[in-house]
């Protein structure tokens, strides 16, 4: 029981002191898993746990959407995709269909993998700005 304090703990205080940068490579990484754990929910036949782990998946990308500055070129396609993706995952849960899953597990490892070469990307210029 103390030990799963501590990593509550620790999960909290990480979230706190990580950039929006870090936050969204979290978040990423968050639709990776949850997709893939919906995955196997549905191999295993557990209709509940592959309900649940659709809905955060979904939720993430609400949450990305919802964030999204529009005021740049590049969010108005980011929003198609996640609107799109975001459709999928729920056609994926009514009809529990792993192959939807496997589409939009696709997308998402490729957002997170974008979003951490673009975060490699501005940490090399902040370090070239620095050494100037």
């Amino acid at each position: 029981m103390a030990l799963n304090k501590v990593y509550s703990q620790y999960k909290e205080n990480t979230i706190y002191t990580s950039t929006p940068e870090e936050l969204t490579m979290m978040l990423y990484n968050g639709l990776v898993k949850f997709i893939m754990q919906g995955q196997q929910a549905i191999d295993e036949k557990n209709i509940q746990k592959a309900n649940e782990s659709i809905i955060r998946a979904e939720d993430i990308l609400l949450h990305f959407e919802s964030t999204l500055d529009m005021k740049y070129e590049v969010s108005q396609g980011l929003l198609l995709l996640y609107d799109y993706m975001y459709r999928r995952l729920v056609e994926a849960n009514v009809e529990k269909d792993k192959e939807i899953l496997e589409e939009v597990l696709g997308f998402a490892k490729e957002l997170r993998e974008t979003w951490a070469q673009a975060m490699k990307l501005a940490k090399q210029k902040q370090t070239e700005r620095k050494t100037i």
